[in-house]
């Protein structure tokens, strides 16, 4: 069974930084692209940024410069460096992995349970 578990969510003054963790577990033959989502009370679910296997990254325009994902030598784990953090980044940041897992022929994706970022003084 493939569990995907953040970490590092937590309470920021404005122009703080906080750093998400993100790592799969399970049977996994391979994870192809990883990424970070988020949302915010009352609105949708956002992309907010993205890296594939071979390490190219996309971000969204509101966290272009200021956020950086990469991936851990290990590839099942996933990071998201959040700087000059405003109120409007307030929101539950979920992981996603597209993956396949042992034994399956397809890539299917994989949620995490969310971490709490806010941005307040």
């Amino acid at each position: 069974q493939v569990q995907l578990v953040e970490s590092g969510g937590g309470l920021v003054q404005p122009g703080g930084s906080l750093r998400l963790s993100c790592a799969a577990s399970g049977s996994i033959s391979s994870i192809n692209t990883m990424a970070w989502y988020r949302q915010a009370p009352g609105k949708q679910r956002e992309s907010v940024a993205y890296i594939d296997s071979g390490g190219s990254t996309v971000y969204a325009d509101s966290v272009k410069v200021r956020f950086t994902i990469s991936r851990g030598n290990a590839k099942n784990t996933v990071y998201l460096q959040m700087n000059s953090l405003k109120p409007e980044d307030t929101a539950v940041y979920y992981c996603k992995a597209r993956l396949r897992e042992g034994g399956s022929w397809y890539n299917r994706d994989y949620w995490g349970q969310g971490t709490q970022v806010t941005v307040s003084s």
